[in-house]
């Protein structure tokens, strides 16, 4: 195939593949667990980072990692201290992180080409280093899982009931957390903070309509992200259009088929009985 031969295509394919991965664990315990709305929180508060970084010259991937991480904390904190409630802890978080970020984007001598890269990502311009941090990030985060994955599935349906078991539930919370930040920074450049919650989200959906088992969403949820991340990246490289909308569009476009395929068969096995 020609587009194999382009170094940039290659680097795309890489970062699709690593981000499915992380995505697929990441994205599973947060579906099971109910933190999407937190984990949308987490995602538009790194904006804050982001800003901060262009206007002090750090790199906005690093200070928007430590701006998410931060602010994942800071939720948790805020909810088991119980001084407010946690959808109003995710929005104060929230808007603070967007706020911070257009102040200081606003504030950042010059033009910042890279702002609607972050926004909006585009997969083709990964590069080498983008592919070090999510590759870093998949090798910790799958091994974690591995390691931990029965104390993580108690947690992730039963919190009270793991507490009961003498798990570290808090430890295990602020971990996952940790991971739930980076994964999302890590996954900014390839659709960006506008987008990055479906691919936390949409293929784990689409697994769940054939398998309730933790382990088998995780597999399958993998699976459906590099099956979305790859028609997506195609259909954005001939059709001239951006990869990450196209990237969420074709993981949705597979939910909706698989859903109605779902419905088909169980209203004819509905008839047949």
């Amino acid at each position: 195939m020609e587009l194999l031969q382009y170094t940039f295509f290659q680097h795309a394919l890489w970062g699709s593949l690593l981000a499915s991965i992380v995505c697929g664990f990441i994205g599973t315990y947060i579906v099971t667990r109910r933190l999407v709305f937190i984990s949308g929180g987490i995602t538009h508060a790194s904006f804050g980072g982001i800003g901060i970084g262009m206007y002090t010259g750090v790199s906005p991937v690093l200070s928007a990692a430590a701006f998410a991480v931060l602010s994942a904390f800071g939720i948790r904190w805020m909810e088991r201290r119980q001084y407010t409630r946690e959808d109003s802890a995710i929005a104060l978080i929230w808007t603070f992180g967007m706020a911070v970020g257009v102040i200081f984007s606003f504030l950042s001598p010059g033009y910042a080409p890279d702002l609607a890269l972050f926004l909006f990502g585009n997969v083709l311009t990964i590069t080498q280093f983008d592919l070090w941090i999510l590759a870093v990030l998949c090798v910790l985060v799958a091994g974690f899982f591995l390691l931990f994955l029965n104390p993580i599935v108690a947690i992730a349906f039963d919190r009270e009931f793991a507490r009961s078991q003498g798990l570290p539930v808090s430890v295990f919370e602020y971990v996952l957390m940790l991971f739930i930040a980076l994964t999302i920074v890590a996954c900014l450049r390839l659709i960006g903070i506008v987008l990055v919650l479906s691919l936390l989200t949409v293929p784990q959906m689409t697994a769940n309509l054939f398998t309730y088992r933790f382990k088998s969403i995780i597999l399958l949820s993998i699976a459906i992200g590099c099956v979305s991340c790859l028609g997506g990246l195609l259909f954005s490289y001939y059709l001239n259009i951006p990869s990450g909308a196209t990237i969420i569009f074709v993981s949705i476009l597979i939910y909706a088929l698989c859903r109605m395929a779902v419905s088909l068969i169980r209203k004819k096995n509905d008839y047949t009985h």
